[in-house]
C-alpha cells in the first residue's frame, strides 16, 4: 500500500496530524527560501571561479591551481547536492516513486566518486612529473587567481554562516567550504613562496597534498553512497542497539523480528519491524504502543519513516517460528 508520505530530510519542519485519525499523517516540508538561495549564489559563485582557475592554471602553467580547481569541483558539488536535496524534498512523491526521486542524488554522488578517483591519481601523476622536472610558473598571475579563489569561498563561508545551525543538509555545505578555502589559502602561500625564492617545487607539492585531500573525499563519497544503495543499516545506530533499547523502553513488546533500519538519501532513515505482543494486549493499548514507538525511534535514532507489524502471540499456528517470530500478524500495521 503506498504511504501518503514521504520521509523528511534533517532540517525539514514535520508537522503530523493525529495518527488515530484513520491511521494517516501528513509531512509538510518548510521550502526554506533563504538557505536555498544563499546556496543558490555559493553554488554558482564556486562554480565559476573554478572555471576561473582551471584555465588560470592551464595558462599560467600551476599545476596547484588546477588541483584547486579540481578541490573547488569536489565542493562545488557539495553545494548543487545540498541545493537539489531542498528542491526535491518539496516536490511531491509520484505513484511509481513512493520514496520521491532522492536516490538520484545519491547515484550522482557515486558517479562523482568514481571521477574524482580519476582526478586524484591523474593530478599525483603530475606531481610526480612536475617535481622531477621543475617547469617555471607565472607566479604573480597565480598569486592574482588564488587571492579570487580565496575571496570567493571566504565569500561562499559567510553567505552560509548562520543558514545551516539546525540543518545537517546545509551544514555540510558549510564545512565543506571551509576545506576549500583552507586550501585556497595554501595556493596562496605557494604562489608568494614561489614569487620570493623561485622554488618552482612548491607548486606540484602543494597539488599532492590537495589531490590527497580530493581522495579522501572521493573515497568516503563512494564509501556512504555506496552504503546507501546497499541498503546498509546506517553508521551510527546498530540493530541489536535499537531492539535492546526497544524492548527496556516497552514492557509490553515480548518480541522483535524482522528489524531493518536503512537509508533512503544522506540523513533521511527508514524503519520496518514485527512486534509480537501478549494476546492481553489489546487493540487500543497497542495502537498507544505503536505511536510511543515511532516518536521513540524518531528522537532517539533520528528515524522519521516507520512501519511496524503487530502480532498476536497467541495466534500462532502452533507456536512460533524457528526464528522466534509469529506466523499470523493482528493487532495493527503503521
Amino acid at each position: 500500500m503506498r504511504h501518503p508520505h514521504r520521509p523528511v530530510l534533517p532540517g525539514h519542519v514535520d508537522h503530523r496530524e493525529d495518527h488515530d485519525q484513520a491511521h494517516s499523517h501528513t509531512h509538510v516540508h518548510a521550502h526554506r527560501p533563504v538557505a536555498r538561495q544563499r546556496l543558490f549564489i555559493s553554488m554558482v559563485l564556486t562554480g565559476s571561479m573554478m572555471v576561473v582557475e582551471l584555465v588560470g592554471g592551464i595558462i599560467v602553467n600551476s599545476l596547484a591551481l588546477v588541483s584547486d580547481a579540481g578541490h573547488m569541483f569536489t565542493h562545488c558539488f557539495a553545494l548543487s547536492l545540498s541545493f537539489f536535496a531542498i528542491l526535491i524534498a518539496a516536490r511531491p512523491a509520484p505513484n511509481k516513486h513512493t520514496f520521491g526521486f532522492y536516490r538520484i542524488e545519491i547515484l550522482a554522488a557515486f558517479t562523482n566518486g568514481l571521477m574524482l578517483l580519476g582526478v586524484t591519481v591523474y593530478i599525483l601523476y603530475e606531481m610526480v612529473v612536475r617535481f622531477l622536472n621543475p617547469e617555471p610558473i607565472a607566479a604573480i598571475q597565480m598569486l592574482v587567481i588564488a587571492i579570487l579563489g580565496l575571496v570567493v569561498n571566504l565569500a561562499s563561508v559567510l553567505l552560509l554562516t548562520g543558514v545551516g545551525k539546525d540543518d545537517l543538509n546545509v551544514k555540510s555545505a558549510f564545512l565543506h567550504m571551509i576545506g576549500d578555502t583552507l586550501s585556497s589559502v595554501a595556493v596562496v602561500a605557494g604562489a608568494v613562496v614561489i614569487h620570493f625564492t623561485g622554488w618552482w617545487q612548491v607548486d606540484p607539492v602543494l597539488s599532492g597534498l590537495i589531490a590527497v585531500m580530493i581522495g579522501i573525499w572521493a573515497f568516503r563519497l563512494l564509501r556512504d553512497s555506496a552504503n546507501i544503495l546497499l541498503e546498509s543499516t546506517p553508521k551510527h545506530l546498530s540493530i541489536s542497539q535499537v531492539e535492546e533499547e526497544l524492548r527496556a523502553e516497552f514492557p509490553e513488546i515480548e518480541n522483535l523480528h524482522d528489524v531493518h533500519v536503512w537509508e533512503i538519501t544522506s540523513g533521511m532513515y527508514a524503519m520496518t519491524a514485527h512486534v509480537t505482543v501478549g494476546s492481553h494486549t489489546t487493540v487500543n493499548r497497542v495502537r498507544g504502543v505503536r505511536v510511543r514507538m515511532e516518536a521513540f525511534v524518531r528522537e532517539r535514532f533520528r528515524v522519521a519513516h516507520t512501519a511496524f507489524q503487530f502480532e498476536d502471540e497467541d495466534a500462532c499456528c502452533g507456536g512460533k517460528l524457528t526464528d522466534g517470530s509469529c506466523c499470523t500478524t493482528a493487532a495493527a500495521h503503521h
